[in-house]
């Protein structure tokens, strides 16, 4: 005797992916985003802890040059509006409008990381001159790298928006590709006051 059959589930209905809190791509960049921010923290703990032990700060050296880091803070913070744009347009599922502002992002994105060789060759101390140049190398590293993997990410992002194919999901990704850019880009508010304005504080 045969068992009966069992009854499908159609859910070809169902919607491919969602956006917000109900994705778990969202889910899993806020856990990349808080293990980020961790070591954010300790490298500036680390930081704040040599100037406790200095009397002099910087020691030995001028303070890194204002101009380039200052430069990134404003181009970052301008890239907050094509980024909010991108997002809300992969949200409407608006394509035109998505690859418009992914472009536009990604050429900030390209501009805010050819910035930062400036901003290397301009901190006043090399990685191994002393440990106030190694934790300001660090903490200047370890913001390019999240930089530059998310521009390469926008770039891919980019890159299918244009030769496909186009699935829905892609704009649950543009949603939470801006998600995780809106980190790089408030995280280094307070990387260039540690950076830039804290040895001026002295």
């Amino acid at each position: 005797m045969n068992p009966a059959p069992r009854a499908t589930l159609d859910v070809s209905h169902l919607a491919p992916g969602a956006f917000g809190r109900r994705s778990i791509v969202w889910w899993g960049t806020l856990g990349m985003v808080l293990i980020e921010s961790i070591a954010f923290a300790l490298v500036i703990g680390a930081y704040f802890y040599l100037r406790m032990r200095n009397t002099t700060w910087p020691p030995n050296v001028p303070p890194p040059d204002l101009r380039w880091g200052t430069l990134n803070l404003i181009v970052l913070l301008v890239s907050a509006i094509p980024n909010e744009l991108a997002k809300r347009a992969g949200e409407r599922v608006d394509l035109k409008a998505v690859r418009l502002w992914l472009v536009v992002g990604l050429s900030i994105g390209v501009l805010f990381n050819l910035i930062r060789v400036f901003e290397f060759a301009t901190l006043n101390v090399q990685w191994n001159t002393n440990a106030y140049g190694s934790v300001v190398w660090l903490l200047l590293a370890l913001h390019t790298v999240h930089i530059a993997t998310d521009v390469v990410d926008t770039g891919v992002l980019t890159t299918l928006m244009f030769l496909g194919p186009i699935e829905e999901k892609r704009f649950v990704d543009v949603a939470e590709n801006a998600m995780y850019w809106y980190f790089v880009v408030f995280a280094w508010v307070p990387l260039y006051a540690v950076i830039y304005i804290a040895p001026r504080l002295t």
